[in-house]
């Protein structure tokens, strides 16, 4: 058996792999570049808005808040995991002799945790914001929705931290992963490892399923308005458009990335017999799957950015020019004729 608990060395479990097969597997310029790409894209994202934040709405300023939460997010996580990363990858030293108390290895096992599900609690609480807007654009105050977006996005991070931190109180482990280059989570039997691993996926799941939900209705409201009788009246402003746009892609990028890893992480504590062996050793197969889902999830914090970058106005205008040329005469103000329905 391998040791539990806050023991020295309880982050290790056998890997059998050699040197020579870290190398072709662990490349430092694969994952330099890949760091580089994804810090100056979310770099150019957050200089756009910095520059998109001047005289926005109010509805489109909460809107701004959160996308900048979500870059924020990205950046300091390809940041802070891709330092180790790439650290590990250029030297191939020995996690074991390096970090015999696996302080590393867990403080790595929390950023993942956090830097992975903030993006996705993000993306939920994004299209709650949308869904309220657009539904129900009087049930808050306007003059409060900026200071409330801030105030979300630090609850969310406070909500995936404290996920993140279960394992150091005896809840789950997080364990030096093949091909010995990063630390998550255990795939164990264990009763802890099973909650947490499930309690990560299904939490990653709901907020994916969420944002799925609330965005279709989104969606189909401004195209009830936009084709509805009183279209000439009521069509939605290009910001809304502009908006949903957004937040659709982004709710695609998160699904695409993340489905897998969250499903694979699901089937693999549930898998009778247990995938993993009471010596804590996983089969190569189920090794190699992890770190390829893995990577593919680590795609979103790329393409977050480009998402909002490729899906502004200025771009959508150019795809879909009818855009530019109706009126915007959506009001958001009160009417005794009708309830306006977007904010």
């Amino acid at each position: 058996m391998w040791p539990n608990g806050s023991a020295p060395g309880s982050c290790f479990r056998p890997t059998n792999i050699t040197l020579e097969e870290r190398r072709l597997i662990a490349s430092p310029w694969f994952a330099a570049s890949f760091c580089l790409v994804g810090l100056a894209s979310n770099l150019l994202a957050l200089r756009v808005l910095a520059g998109a934040r001047q005289g926005s709405s109010q509805a489109r300023s909460s809107f701004l808040t959160f996308l900048c939460g979500l870059v924020l997010t990205d950046f300091m996580g390809l940041l802070s995991t891709g330092a180790v990363v790439v650290a590990q990858h250029a030297a191939l030293f020995d996690w074991r002799a390096v970090d015999p108390r696996c302080r590393l290895c867990r403080f790595f096992g929390v950023i993942m945790v956090f830097f992975g599900l903030s993006p996705l609690l993000l993306g939920a609480a994004m299209a709650s914001e949308r869904y309220l807007g657009i539904t129900r654009p009087f049930s808050r105050p306007a003059a409060a929705s900026q200071r409330r977006a801030w105030a979300t996005v630090a609850l969310v991070w406070a909500a995936a931290l404290a996920l993140g931190l279960l394992p150091l109180l005896g809840v789950g482990r997080y364990t030096v992963q093949y091909p010995g280059s990063w630390c998550f989570l255990t795939l164990g039997p264990g009763l802890g490892d099973v909650a947490f691993g499930l309690l990560f996926a299904l939490l990653g799941g709901l907020s994916v399923a969420l944002s799925f939900v609330l965005n279709t209705i989104s969606v189909a409201t401004l195209c009830r308005v936009y084709h509805g009788r009183e279209a000439a009246q009521q069509r939605p402003r290009d910001c809304e458009v502009e908006m949903m746009a957004q937040l659709t892609g982004i709710m695609v990028v998160a699904s695409v990335c993340w489905a897998p890893l969250l499903v694979f992480i699901t089937q693999t504590v549930l898998r009778s017999p247990p995938a993993m062996s009471p010596t804590g050793q996983l089969s190569r197969a189920t090794e190699k799957q992890l770190l390829i889902y893995l990577r593919v999830a680590t795609w979103n914090q790329i393409l977050d950015p480009w998402v909002y970058i490729l899906f502004r106005r200025a771009v959508i205008r150019r795809l879909y020019p009818r855009l530019s040329a109706r009126p915007r005469s959506l009001s958001l103000q009160p009417q005794l004729t009708r309830r306006p329905t977007m904010a």
